[in-house]
């Protein structure tokens, strides 16, 4: 008598697979929550070649005589910037919001790509969204002089609106994809998208015009590239449990209670292999005899012969070094030219029509093992 009852290595041969799986799931989530933050900084780099990034416009701008600073954290824009210079912040959610403000009241113009919510409520409370529209080809229809004379250009994305700023490149909801305030000397330019700075669209309409004057106008240019390393953002960062929605908790606990009842069912259910002796020992042609009896009973001469003929066609194409899967035509021909009988009557052995009683089985047979024997002669 054999146990059925679980144990443990019955338990664990039965949930490693799920668990495996479960755990594969879980790694994979982990790595695009840590990756997404590379990614959405990691477009309009000055020193990448991809489209989303910006290295023509970084170029250019030094071909005109700008001096390109590139800074990837707080620190490094604060050190760089000053009143001879534009601030250029291509992710300006990601800037800490602290020392943001200060950064920009020491740039001489500064120029934000897509600000979102929280850049606006902290840094610029009189700005707000007005819709989206869709990036392509708008008119500037306002009288910043940058605009006016790059007409055309790739615009589109966010829209923003507020009291007293200049409007460009209104979007389908009427908010401006590019909109300029006036701070004193100093102008604070939105960009409702990256489109007219990347190496994609650059060269499109007016956008190397507009890019030139936006960010050309002073001696430098502070390229800013906020990322989630910078060590200015250590108190407000969160661990990647933070990050986790509440869901992924109750779905990861009943994924386990799952996995837990599958392996103790399938461990319950199947259980180890058992090995038993056999009462007696059947030879192999008691075995085909008491087949072909059936055969026999159940008057399927047809089907006794149709196996006959693919057993030996199977090894007719082993024994002329045909492939598998060669067709009539192609082992007919072989074993015509190997035995030297004429095409049609081999034909009629190997694919004739069923037989249609023992008799014709019995010459089926005959014929079909004097037809392999002339074959596998050398």
């Amino acid at each position: 008598m054999t146990t059925v009852s679980p144990d443990l290595r019955r338990i664990w041969r039965g949930a490693r697979v799920p668990l495996a799986l479960l755990a594969l799931i879980f790694l994979a989530g982990a790595l695009l929550l840590l990756g997404r933050g590379e990614q959405a900084y990691g477009a309009l780099e000055p020193g990448s070649y991809e489209q989303g990034g910006a290295h023509a416009l970084a170029e250019l701008l030094a071909d005109q005589g700008v001096d390109v600073r590139v800074a990837h954290t707080i620190a490094e824009a604060d050190a760089a910037v000053g009143d001879d210079a534009t601030l250029l912040v291509t992710a300006p959610d990601l800037a800490p919001a602290k020392r943001f403000d200060a950064l920009r009241e020491r740039a001489a113009d500064v120029v934000l790509v897509t600000p979102g919510e929280a850049t606006l409520r902290d840094s610029l409370p009189l700005v707000h969204p007005a819709g989206r529209s869709d990036v392509g080809t708008l008119k500037p229809q306002c009288t910043v002089a940058a605009a006016v004379a790059a007409g055309e250009a790739t615009l589109g994305g966010i829209g923003y609106a507020s009291p007293g700023a200049r409007s460009c490149y209104p979007g389908e909801d009427g908010g401006g994809t590019m909109l300029q305030l006036a701070e004193g000397d100093r102008t604070t330019t939105l960009l409702g998208t990256p489109a007219p700075l990347t190496n994609a669209r650059l060269a499109e309409q007016g956008n190397a015009a507009l890019a030139l004057r936006l960010l050309g106008a002073h001696p430098k240019l502070v390229w800013y590239l906020p990322t989630t390393s910078d060590p200015a953002l250590d108190d407000s960062r969160r661990s990647i449990f933070d990050l986790i929605p509440d869901g992924w908790y109750y779905g990861a606990a009943q994924a386990f209670v799952a996995v837990a009842l599958l392996a103790l069912w399938r461990a319950r259910r199947l259980g180890p292999v058992v090995t038993e002796p056999l009462p007696i020992v059947v030879r192999a042609a008691e075995t085909a005899e008491g087949r072909a009896r059936l055969y026999r009973r159940a008057k399927a001469a047809g089907h006794a012969g149709e196996t006959l003929r693919e057993a030996t066609r199977d090894r007719l194409r082993t024994t002329l070094g045909l492939p598998r899967d060669a067709d009539a035509q192609a082992l007919v021909a072989s074993v015509s030219t190997r035995t030297g009988r004429p095409a049609n009557d081999v034909g009629a052995v190997l694919y004739g029509p069923p037989v249609p009683d023992d008799p014709a089985l019995v010459r089926l047979a005959d014929d079909l093992d004097r037809v392999e024997r002339e074959a596998g002669r050398t």
